[in-house]
């Protein structure tokens, strides 16, 4: 996430970084780390410090591990400068459900009840207003922008939703630390398997956070994560029972108005699909919904780049709104193909 956050501020037009930081890399430069950013950087990695982050930046952007970010927001924040972080550490707004999923108490529940869930499509208002912002995770962003048009306009029925969501493996991360061997080429390579089994996977707690909001009510999903043999992309099939029949058109039709002038959701046509190949590389999200009339669903189908709009490039575009900026500054690049 932090490689691909690096590619994108480096040719942002309204941006100029100042400094970058690991607790694993510091002295490293970053051109021999990331051979891809050659010449484009001669700065070093810095020891994390976030004294110093706050006197070196406008905005700090933290890609660190879950339970990292908590420290260091605290001391930026009273610095006055603004924070985007990509971890989950800000994402649910209630410390007892961060408890809830990831067993270890919060120690910024101030910060984490001010933070604002960093996804433009359903908070572009108060993101602007915003002094810290929580990116999404990737398979959360598929469900949400999946299934939002159904649940905001009380077309869906609450009880039964399915999300199934398939990832590429650099969701998993670049850390120095042992790799579950499913994410190993020789396990990963010509293989699918499902993790997570049974609602344990902790972005379902950001799905049905932002789905009860859109409804006006509780709402409990069941999400089973898997992952494909791809380096990027993530693919989400959601089944929504309808509140009231209706066709392909008109579910489609619901999903133009809900997403008219969003710069980076396409909605696609009837007989069209969202593929991943379709957005990789891109801060994308291409979406579409089909009437199931003998079951009395909807399959809402999404496809993203989990680094993408999964990740870093939807925390450029939430960095776009927090500054009044264009929200397709740094992001004007087509998907990449093939």
């Amino acid at each position: 996430m932090g490689a691909e956050l690096l590619r994108l501020l480096l040719v942002h037009p309204r941006v100029t970084l100042t400094g970058v930081t690991s607790e694993r890399l510091a002295g490293q430069s970053l051109g021999s780390l990331y051979p891809h950013l050659r010449g484009l950087s001669e700065l070093t990695f810095h020891d994390l410090d976030a004294e110093w982050l706050a006197g070196a930046c406008d905005v700090a952007f933290l890609a660190l591990p879950h339970m990292e970010s908590q420290k260091a927001v605290p001391v930026l924040r009273k610095r006055g400068q603004k924070v985007i972080d990509l971890s989950a550490d800000y994402r649910l707004h209630d410390a007892a459900d961060y408890m809830t999923w990831y067993k270890t108490p919060h120690v910024d529940p101030a910060g984490l009840a001010e933070a604002v869930y960093g996804l433009p499509e359903l908070h572009r208002k108060a993101i602007a207003a915003a002094s810290l912002v929580a990116s999404p995770g990737c398979y959360a962003v598929g469900a949400i922008l999946a299934t939002a048009p159904l649940l905001k306009n009380g077309l869906a029925r609450l009880e039964g939703i399915v999300v199934d969501g398939k990832s590429g493996v650099s969701g998993a991360g670049a850390q120095g630390r042992k790799v579950d061997p499913m994410y190993l080429y020789t396990e990963a390579n010509e293989n699918v398997q499902a993790y997570s089994i049974g609602g344990v996977h902790r972005h379902t707690a950001e799905i049905e956070q932002e789905l009860s909001a859109l409804a006006g009510e509780t709402v409990r999903v069941s999400f089973t994560p898997h992952l494909l043999p791809l380096t990027r992309g993530l693919f989400t099939t959601a089944s929504v029972l309808l509140a009231t029949p209706l066709g392909t058109a008109e579910l489609v039709d619901v999903y133009r108005e809900f997403y008219a002038g969003e710069p980076f959701v396409r909605v696609l046509g009837e007989s069209e699909r969202p593929t991943t190949r379709s957005v990789v590389g891109s801060n994308y999200c291409d979406v579409t919904v089909v009437a199931d009339p003998r079951t009395g669903r909807a399959v809402c189908v999404s496809a993203i780049d989990n680094l993408g709009k999964g990740g870093s490039a939807n925390g450029v575009q939430n960095l776009n709104v927090l500054f009044g900026w264009h929200e397709r500054t740094g992001l004007e690049a087509p998907p990449v193909y093939p």
